[in-house]
């Protein structure tokens, strides 16, 4: 699993603060974390690869291929700016650069999978195809998160995907019966292993704390020591 393509059900569920878990918990590995499609940001301004690269630690190097300054889908984005969209085949050839001299590179998309990210409508799905690189898919815990979580993982079906598994983004500490009931049938709608859930409010914990937890959120298939049933 040198290449690890990592995918929500949609935005602002913590995708990044998952891949920074993962990342943290390969410390004793040399880990990228590549992000083809940064939005929403001012040149300068810390991205997600950089926040990976504060909460996991210094043995992660950090790698964004473009940045767009509105916080749109990749694709709107770089045609609002005026500039060139990131192509499926740069990802591609961005990733495995990094897995030469990286033990783990994590592929950090946009939104969700099927997010566009040029105007023939590529995605990160091509791109993981055409790596042949299996994807982690980050769900919310609450209400909603199965019809979600079943679609995105029959889309990487489709497209003869494998999907590694699920990880819940951002659990609440007193989840609610929706919440709880999520964890076990997650799996079943999934067709796909839990592999971890990472609690509400993990990015604000100090870096020290959040390597020192991070592998007690994730199950062995992602470097953790979790159980997850």
């Amino acid at each position: 699993m040198a290449i690890l393509v990592v995918t929500g059900t949609g935005t602002e569920i913590g995708k990044t603060i998952v891949t920074a878990a993962v990342a943290a918990a390969s410390a004793k590995r040399r880990v990228a974390v590549l992000k083809p499609a940064q939005t929403g940001l001012a040149p300068g301004e810390p991205g997600d690869a950089a926040e990976v690269v504060r909460l996991a630690g210094g043995h992660v190097t950090a790698v964004e291929l473009a940045r767009f300054p509105e916080p749109l889908a990749p694709g709107t984005a770089a045609r609002r700016a005026g500039m060139a969209p990131v192509r499926p085949f740069e990802i591609v050839e961005a990733a495995r650069k990094l897995a030469t001299e990286h033990d783990l590179v994590l592929v950090e998309g946009a939104g969700g999978l099927l997010v566009r990210y040029d105007d023939e409508g590529s995605t990160l799905a091509d791109a993981a195809r055409l790596m042949a690189a299996p994807v982690l898919v980050v769900a919310p815990a609450g209400l909603g998160t199965l019809n979600a979580t079943a679609l995105t993982t029959e889309a990487l079906r489709t497209r003869g995907l494998t999907c590694l598994g699920v990880v819940v983004g951002s659990m609440p500490a007193e989840p609610d019966l929706a919440s709880r009931c999520n964890m076990e049938d997650l799996p079943v709608s999934a067709g796909a292993p839990l592999l971890g859930a990472v609690p509400a409010g993990a990015g604000a914990l100090a870096p020290a704390d959040f390597r020192a937890c991070a592998r007690s959120w994730l199950a062995p298939e992602l470097g953790g020591n979790r159980r997850c049933g």
